[in-house]
């Protein structure tokens, strides 16, 4: 769709076009950046651009040693969020302050040192000298602040926490205690081994999560976001609430090369949103249907978040067969979240938007199917065995080639090298979280602290499963809150799927597990920033905003407590019947809870219909057959006696 058929829409909803880096702004703090108009703006371009021509070399020749690949990564990171982002958000200047400068050297330093000094770092197993220590000190604190500014201050205080408890360790009472270690040894443990900032996250993020973050930055360039979203209005918008339908396809498949739950409901939110509330949506239920499928994008194969290439690395399980595991769980989060939009547009009579007013979805995809082919392509790779890396750089230049085909997706030498730039940019974000992610799985190896927690909490829980996932659930939505998906699933990889594990839960069940509940933090009320954001474009209340955002999503609370007891629905002992079964009796049961929640099944319904609606409905999910039957049994009945109120109704 071109320029002007977009502002049509937006006049259509008579909604101001907005900023979309200003509104990210609010936000997100990886928007709030220096916006430079002088050389200053070259120097940064030239820098994030060596960043991502560095990661591709190592991508099409093979990457260095351990630490030559993640040290130089980091540092990249370092100094560019010194130079880019204000130590205040206050702070509107666009000038760098002396000190920063200061530490963008000192980031420089503390990288280089893994280099100029690599052989004598790995021959010395464990015996540093005072110069190691304070260069170690200096990365430590270097990545806090740095962490401060881009990703939040809550990281920061856990890691700060973590460290804290690896010095004191004396002090803490029972199972929590151990016998201390001195700050150069904890300094050393965080900067000079491949156990901490530069262990498996930030393996994963110099690898496979920096290259997926170029290949959707050019994936934008060549305009495929825009391609989707007009497909899905074209294809769902003349239907029953089409608008809203059209808002959950359209950031389902965009959220799937998006690792941000933010970025991707403002992003379709900003056409979307205005549309939903322009055919009678309420304005707070159209902006949380819009962060709702904004966040499930995480959770939706083939490439999925940032999050999901770590999990390859936690449990040895090949990416192909994570996204297979999840593909299940995503499409029972979706029907949830189709079922309400639905169920709430019979609900309010809502009709759709006039066919002549929108995309014609045949002839874009006759025009424009080729830009599909970087997906399509990735996937393939993934099936025939290439590594996420190798993949993620033949669909960049798949990205490019395809760009040619039409003139209005053709990409010039300074698109590509602004797709590098901005791929460059968004894994800042995403590198320091991992880093600082990696200080806190660092001293829980060093202290054995997640032996100790997973006993812990199997004692509190008295070996109960149910109670065990329950104090998952909650440590991960509330570490969800202030803390990207990336850095809490990596946390609680450590800390709690091994709880899970103790449990009898299989190894991908318990990874999603937490994956999940990282992930819905966003739209979780206090603190849910997706649904906070949609609320802004919409002009909706945000609190109320959250909690039908929440409703919304109601399968994200859900469904994984089914995988993790049934662990059929994530292909674990799965056969083709008992999958197809699990399946479509699931479907079913969202669509019983879905009634439930919001009120609507035929027609209205009354207090005690909703309650068994929502018990059938959950004896459906469970995927057993003396259960499914009860649940079917009892929906069915519901329908029947709705149904046969529908004349009353009616006169």
């Amino acid at each position: 769709m071109d320029k002007q058929k977009k502002l049509d829409e937006r006049k259509l909803a008579e909604e101001p076009i907005i900023n979309e880096e200003e509104f990210m702004a609010k936000y997100d703090r990886e928007y709030r950046y220096r916006r430079f108009k002088n050389n200053w703006k070259k120097i940064i371009s030239f820098i994030a651009i060596t960043w991502s021509l560095l990661q591709l070399y190592t991508a099409a020749f093979g990457t260095f040693p351990s630490t030559l690949q993640r040290a130089p990564h980091v540092g990249f990171a370092l100094m560019l969020t010194y130079l880019l982002y204000p130590a205040s958000k206050n702070d509107k200047s666009n000038r760098i302050p002396w000190y920063d400068y200061v530490l963008a050297f000192l980031s420089v330093v503390v990288a280089s040192y893994h280099i100029i000094y690599y052989k004598r770092i790995i021959f010395l197993a464990g015996d540093y000298s005072t110069q190691d220590m304070v260069i170690s000190v200096m990365a430590v604190l270097l990545l806090l602040e740095a962490a401060r500014r881009v990703v939040g201050p809550v990281i920061v205080t856990l890691a700060s926490l973590f460290l804290l408890y690896a010095y004191f360790g004396k002090m803490f009472p029972g199972f929590l205690a151990h016998r201390g270690y001195s700050i150069s040894r904890i300094a050393t443990y965080a900067w000079l081994s491949t156990e901490s900032i530069l262990g498996v996250p930030t393996m994963v993020s110099a690898t496979f999560i920096f290259l997926f973050l170029v290949f959707a930055s050019f994936l934008k360039k060549t305009k495929i976001g825009d391609w989707l979203t007009d497909m899905a209005l074209g294809i769902t918008g003349s239907a029953t609430g089409g608008p809203a339908k059209a808002a959950v396809v359209a950031s389902a498949s965009q959220g799937t090369v998006s690792g941000s739950s933010v970025a991707n409901t403002v992003g379709t939110g900003s056409i979307t949103i205005p549309l939903m509330k322009s055919i009678g949506y309420r304005k707070e239920f159209a902006a949380a249907v819009e962060a709702a499928s904004s966040t499930g994008g995480q959770l939706m194969p083939p490439i999925m978040g940032a999050a999901a290439f770590i999990m390859v690395e936690f449990t040895n399980i090949p990416y192909i067969t994570i996204a297979a595991a999840a593909a299940i769980p995503a499409l029972l989060y979706f029907t949830g979240i189709f079922t309400m939009v639905h169920l709430e547009a019979k609900k309010a009579g809502l009709s759709g938007i006039e066919k002549s007013k929108l995309p014609d979805w045949v002839k874009l995809l006759k025009q424009k199917w080729y830009l599909s082919a970087p997906i399509i392509g990735i996937v393939w790779m993934l099936i025939k065995g290439q590594t996420p890396m190798k993949a993620a750089f033949y669909g960049i230049l798949i990205a490019i080639a395809v760009s040619f085909i039409s003139k209005d997706t053709r990409m010039s030498f300074s698109d590509i090298l602004d797709g590098l730039e901005s791929g460059a940019r968004s894994a800042i974000s995403v590198a320091l979280a991992c880093a600082t992610a990696g200080i806190i799985v660092g001293i829980v190896t060093l202290t054995g602290l997640g032996v100790k927690f997973a006993h812990g909490v199997l004692a509190i829980s008295g070996g109960n499963i149910w109670l065990a996932m329950l104090f998952t659930m909650i440590a991960s939505i509330i570490l969800g809150m202030g803390v990207p998906t990336s850095a809490n699933y990596i946390i609680q990889a450590t800390v709690s799927a091994p709880v899970l594990l103790e449990l009898g839960v299989p190894l991908i069940a318990a990874h999603l597990f937490v994956f999940y509940f990282g992930i819905i933090a966003d739209i979780t009320p206090p603190v849910a920033l997706a649904a906070f954001a949609g609320s802004g474009i919409a002009g909706s209340n945000p609190f109320k905003t959250g909690f039908e955002a929440s409703k919304i999503a109601f399968a994200a609370y859900i469904v994984p407590f089914i995988f993790a007891t049934s662990p059929v629905l994530v292909l674990v002992n799965a056969t083709i019947t008992n999958v197809a079964v699990a399946v479509a009796t699931a479907v079913i049961g969202m669509i019983g809870v879905g009634g439930a929640i919001s009120g609507y099944f035929v027609t209205n319904g009354r207090a005690w219909e909703r309650i068994v609606l929502f018990i059938g409905g959950m004896f459906l999910i469970h995927p057993e057959k003396v259960s499914n039957l009860i649940g079917l049994a009892l929906l069915v009945a519901i329908y029947v006696i709705q149904r046969a109120r529908l004349p009353k109704v009616s006169k």
